[in-house]
């Protein structure tokens, strides 16, 4: 009784497994999807991989975009040709077991700003995983963070 019991907790434990890395797998797809989307400049594509909730915090303070406002602000770029390319250099992804959300952060690189980061939420959908949140950051090293701060704050104070 006791061996059917631990083949039993054997092939569970492997089935767990199983679906981590395949929901990993989807996770980074849809997270890949978005980007190529957006460098495509196929905005049908990048939106519809946020759900309806979902929110963009931009680089800048006031970017803060429900997916409406964002919508708003992607549409005249896209519809002009005009993405933006930002590759994955090194991605995790972190899913709850006791809710199917999934939390990230990736190392992105971009020709004009360098090294940025993503983060953000996701929920599994009934058309599979969707964005919820995604936060693109400007990573600042620290040992030029002070002279950074000190430039935005003089930024803010002539603003």
């Amino acid at each position: 009784m006791k061996k059917y019991f631990a083949l039993i907790l054997l092939l569970a434990s492997f089935i767990s497994g199983a679906k981590e890395l395949t929901d990993k797998r989807a996770i980074a797809s849809v997270l890949d999807q978005f980007h190529q989307a957006a460098a495509n400049a196929n905005a049908d594509k990048y939106l519809n991989l946020l759900n309806d909730e979902a929110v963009f915090l931009g680089t800048d303070a006031s970017e803060r975009w429900t997916k409406s406002q964002f919508t708003k602000f992607v549409q005249p770029y896209f519809s002009q040709g005009k993405g933006w390319s930002y590759v994955s250099t090194q991605r995790n992804i972190s899913l709850l077991t006791t809710t199917p959300v999934a939390f990230f952060d990736e190392l992105l690189h971009h020709n004009k700003y360098g090294t940025c980061r993503g983060s953000g939420v996701l929920i599994k959908t009934k058309q599979g995983w969707k964005i919820s949140q995604y936060n693109l950051s400007l990573p600042i090293p620290n040992d030029i963070a002070a002279e950074v701060v000190e430039s935005v704050k003089s930024y803010e104070l002539r603003k």
